[in-house]
């Protein structure tokens, strides 16, 4: 079994700092690196582009909405040419930095709001994935299982990667449940781990309503900005290991 950890890096702005990313990116294989709309500046993308470089580890666009005030989390009505546009523009930012470090970007993977609708949007999906494959047709996309984004990537050609979010509640349509709502966000490491290990064991996840829907991932997002997030993804790696599991990266990992 070949598993992905993935994390949410560079998400900090300035002096400012969310989380500890050198220590998280040695219990990883695959970063998506704020590219400076949603959080993350010049100088924090090449700094975070170098540790992705120095661990060996994969490099992802983490895209968003123009929304820093906000953190990303707020919908944004666009034209679909615009959003074209600014996913094209934060890809092309990070890629300077990954051509200077000697890396390069293998995935992306939207963040917050856009995320939520490209998952669900069959038109903000197809904007996202024509964007992203116009700069690179071999870049992979990190998807939720049957989402919107999956079915506009590989109409595409595209690669994708199934992704499992491990703090975040489902609802039955396979899309995450709102923040906010009951179930959403998931705080105890020990139960974090447990529904993470039940989803790699049966490919099945229990989610906020009691039903049991299809869960079939490559890879597993620990959240950054989680308190304890490098804890959780060392028990993770630890556990996945000695389960017969293999981390590896999402270069590895590509499907279609």
């Amino acid at each position: 079994m070949k598993i992905d950890i993935n994390s949410d890096m560079g998400e900090g702005f300035g002096p400012y700092t969310l989380a500890d990313d050198e220590a998280l990116m040695a219990q990883i294989s695959s970063a998506n690196v704020a590219c400076g709309y949603h959080a993350g500046d010049p100088l924090i993308m090449d700094r975070t582009v170098g540790l992705a470089k120095d661990h060996g580890v994969d490099l992802g666009a983490h895209v968003s909405f123009p929304d820093r005030m906000g953190f990303g989390r707020r919908k944004m009505d666009i034209p679909l040419p615009e959003l074209e546009a600014h996913v094209l523009y934060q890809i092309g930012a990070l890629a300077a930095f990954a051509s200077r470090a000697g890396h390069r970007i293998t995935h992306m993977n939207p963040h917050g709001a856009l995320g939520n609708l490209a998952s669900a949007d069959p038109a903000i999906a197809e904007a996202v994935a024509k964007a992203t494959m116009a700069f690179d047709p071999e870049i992979a996309f990190l998807v939720l299982p049957g989402s919107a984004l999956e079915t506009a990537a590989l109409e595409r050609g595209g690669k994708v990667v199934r992704l499992f979010l491990a703090d975040r509640g489902y609802l039955p349509n396979g899309q995450l449940a709102p923040r906010g709502e009951p179930g959403a966000v998931i705080k105890d490491e020990a139960e974090v781990v447990a529904r993470v290990m039940g989803v790699l064991r049966d490919q099945k996840l229990t989610c906020v309503t009691g039903e049991v829907i299809a869960m079939p991932v490559q890879s597993v997002l620990v959240h950054s900005d989680t308190p304890g997030a490098v804890a959780l993804a060392q028990r993770l790696r630890h556990d996945i290991t000695a389960n017969g599991g293999h981390i590896t990266p999402l270069t590895a990992q590509h499907t279609s």
